[in-house]
């Protein structure tokens, strides 16, 4: 009876976080899916900097080197929520969906978020974004307000 081998590095899923300017950078189209007003590249190179000095970073769920799903997050604290895991930016490729990488993603977060002392996992999703909801309502988060905003430009 042969053994069966593990499969290639450049076949296997991995969750981790993008950490240099050109894992980002292949991270751009997929997240273009979720922000389609994002620019270019280059500008979204320059928001992760900015923002990653805040706090936030950039979870990915990788085939080899090909990003799948992503989440962006940030640890914070407010009066609301407490000290929580806010989830910016969560979306898996288009042509993946509906595999399990954006609960693979969710299931990392929940852990980061009771390991670094969080009493909350919260994002925001849009009110149209009807699939996306059933996704959140079967990983057990609760549509608990409404956010508002306004245009200020």
């Amino acid at each position: 009876m042969s053994e069966q081998q593990p499969p290639a590095v450049t076949d296997a899923f991995s969750i981790r976080h993008a950490e240099n300017e050109k894992e980002v950078l292949r991270c751009h189209p997929l997240m273009r899916q979720l922000r389609p007003r994002l620019g270019s590249a280059e500008e979204f190179l320059q928001r992760w900097h900015s923002q990653a000095r805040g706090g936030y970073r950039l979870l990915v769920r990788w085939l080899g080197a090909e990003p799948v799903a992503l989440a962006g997050y940030r640890l914070t604290e407010s009066l609301i929520h407490g000290r929580h895991l806010y989830v910016d930016d969560l979306v898996s490729e288009a042509t993946t969906r509906g595999q399990g990488h954006g609960a693979e993603l969710l299931r990392y977060l929940k852990a980061e978020a009771r390991d670094r002392g969080c009493e909350q996992l919260v994002l925001d999703s849009g009110l149209s974004n009807v699939l996306a909801h059933r996704f959140y309502y079967r990983e057990g988060l609760l549509g608990e307000a409404l956010h508002f905003s306004m245009n200020l430009s």
